[in-house]
């Protein structure tokens, strides 16, 4: 599973209007309220917009040709959901789909939508937009694509390489330690393959949040693809970044991972490396890392090589 918000797009503004009538009076501030996907197995989504009607027409969601929102994927209904607006207030509700609808993470049958929020459709995320300044919210949304993984909401590879080279010329410079963690999940794709691929974006999303928690603000956290992640850490030695990696290694394992009423088997096996005086770019740093990764892998799993 690769991650939604990898290198390799053009981010160029694809808008959709969902039966936009421009001969209509002028609209009201919530007239130009859409929906922005911020996370999709197909890459080729992220940033496309879908104007929602000022009329207040309905429109509905799902993996049908007749949607007004269609998407191509499994994991969401025939006609998953609706969008309908009550007063001037837009609404979401679920068409009793196979795999639930979600605002924010909570599962809905029906929600009134505020600005800002994340609706889950199956796999697909979208972030609600609303106001007079739809516009500059919308160009901050991308921006924020960019450099963000719309599902985990840790950086993006693009984020992580573009600041490893500027961190080691620093640390070369100023002589001063730069340490990096590359982790993976084990055996991840035996959870997708049994429990869905739903699961497997649950699992994603708590490594993430649990690993947040647990770093402070000079480390930059990203999730490098799929189910890796990285931890780039400033002024941070070796023996001081593998012992995050063992807390984190060890949250993960205890930590109760649930999805539809199952318990989900978790670890991840971790490499740490440092940069030294002959790291030279940030491809051979994360290689380095990635060397003890495998070696974590090959040497039994759920364990730190440093």
């Amino acid at each position: 599973m690769s991650g939604g918000s990898d290198d390799g797009n053009d981010w160029q503004a694809r808008t959709h209007v969902i039966r936009y009538n421009p001969a209509a009076n002028k609209p009201k501030d919530n007239g130009n309220d859409c929906l922005v996907i911020i996370y999709s197995r197909d890459v080729n989504q992220l940033g496309r917009r879908f104007v929602l009607d000022p009329n207040g027409t309905i429109s509905t969601v799902g993996r049908g040709a007749d949607n007004a929102i269609v998407l191509d994927s499994e994991t969401c209904s025939r006609k998953h959901a609706r969008f309908e607006r009550r007063g001037e207030v837009w609404w979401i509700s679920d068409n009793d789909s196979t795999n639930g609808t979600y605002v924010n993470d909570e599962p809905v049958k029906s929600a009134a939508l505020k600005r800002g929020d994340h609706i889950k459709v199956g796999d697909t995320i979208f972030k609600y937009l609303s106001g007079s300044d739809v516009e500059a919210e919308f160009i901050q949304t991308i921006g924020e694509l960019m450099v963000t993984d719309g599902l985990t909401r840790a950086h993006n590879r693009r984020y992580l390489t573009d600041h490893l080279e500027t961190e080691l010329q620093r640390a070369r410079r100023y002589r001063r330690p730069l340490s990096l963690i590359m982790f993976d999940l084990d055996k991840f794709k035996g959870i997708n393959d049994n429990y869905g691929h739903l699961a497997g974006d649950h699992v994603l999303k708590e490594t993430a949040a649990l690993v947040k928690r647990m770093i402070n603000e000079g480390v930059i956290f990203a999730r490098y693809g799929g189910e890796e992640f990285s931890l780039l850490m400033p002024e941070t030695d070796l023996s001081v970044a593998a012992k995050l990696a063992e807390a984190i290694r060890r949250e993960i394992e205890r930590h109760p991972f649930v999805f539809d009423g199952v318990r989900l088997p978790v670890t991840v096996s971790m490499g740490v490396s440092v940069a030294t005086e002959f790291t030279t770019s940030a491809e051979e740093f994360i290689k380095a890392a990635d060397d003890k990764l495998y070696d974590a892998k090959h040497g039994g799993r759920n364990r730190v090589v440093s």
